[in-house]
């Protein structure tokens, strides 16, 4: 028979059919395992939080140096101001307030700026 393990983001490991499973999986990296309870670390949260928004960024970045590229071909100078503040507010992104704020886990998953990075992976 075999038995299914959960390793937390310290290596600790616990057999699953003994613990307490979140029943969210999104930050599953920042599981913390205390006696036979896992728990969410808030701080780990935040990091996988801010590598995904770096992540769905690069396209949209990219994107934006095209436009750039064009708009500056074209002498389009207010289209280039306006791609710059695009691209200064993806690159602003990760250290948004409500990142930094969110005190639990709902508020970290709301602090995702649809606006600007799409579709929230979290909703």
């Amino acid at each position: 028979m075999t038995t299914t393990n959960i390793v937390d983001k310290d290596g600790k490991t616990i057999a699953a059919a003994a613990a307490t499973i979140p029943s969210d999986r999104h930050f599953r990296n920042a599981w913390s395992l205390s006696g036979t309870v896992i728990t969410e670390d808030l701080t780990a949260a935040k990091v996988i939080f801010k590598e995904k928004i770096r992540e769905i960024r690069k396209p949209l970045l990219d994107e934006q140096d095209v436009l750039f590229m064009k708009a500056l071909e074209d002498g389009d100078t207010s289209a280039q101001n306006t791609i710059k503040t695009k691209k200064q507010t993806l690159r602003d992104a990760p250290s948004a307030s409500a990142i930094t704020n969110a005190s639990n886990m709902t508020q970290l998953k709301a602090a995702w700026d649809t606006t600007n990075l799409g579709t929230n992976p979290y909703a």
